[in-house]
C-alpha cells in the first residue's frame, strides 16, 4: 500500500507538509524563454539605426537546457565578432537568471550588415 499525502501545509511547516518531490513543477514554455533571449540580445546589441529590424530568438528546451538561435543586424564598420560574444553573454546570463535552465549553445545570425551613419559620405562613397 502506498501512502497519500493530503496537501495540507501549515503555516509553521507542520509534519503534513507535502515533499518536496510531490509538489509538482514549474514548466516555461519555448517563447518564453525566447522572448527572454530576445530581450537579452537588444540590451547587448544597444541602439541601432532606424529601419533595423530588432534582434529576434528561437529557443528550443530539453530537460531544463536551452538551446538558443539569436538573429541581429548590426552596423558595419564594427567588431562583429565582439558584438556577437557580447550577445552570447547576456543571452545565457539572463536565460539563466530568471528562468534557471542551463544554457550549452547560443547561436548568433548575422542577418544583415547596415553601414554606420556617415560611414559612406567619410570614404568618399555615395549612393
Amino acid at each position: 500500500m502506498t501512502a497519500v499525502s493530503t496537501g495540507a501545509v501549515g503555516l509553521g511547516g507542520s509534519p503534513d507538509a507535502v515533499v518536496a518531490g510531490e509538489r509538482g513543477a514549474t514548466t516555461i514554455a519555448d517563447r518564453v524563454v525566447a522572448k527572454i533571449a530576445s530581450q537579452a540580445a537588444r540590451e547587448a546589441v544597444g541602439t541601432l539605426p532606424p529601419g533595423v529590424a530588432p534582434p529576434h530568438a528561437s529557443v528550443v528546451v530539453r530537460h531544463d537546457a536551452a538551446r538558443v538561435r539569436v538573429h541581429i543586424e548590426l552596423d558595419y564598420p564594427g567588431d562583429i565578432g565582439g558584438r556577437c560574444r557580447q550577445v552570447r553573454r547576456q543571452v545565457v546570463d539572463r536565460v539563466r537568471t530568471l528562468t534557471g535552465m542551463s544554457v550549452p549553445e547560443v547561436t548568433v545570425q548575422v542577418e544583415r550588415l547596415h553601414p554606420a551613419a556617415g560611414f559612406g559620405a567619410q570614404h568618399g562613397r555615395t549612393r
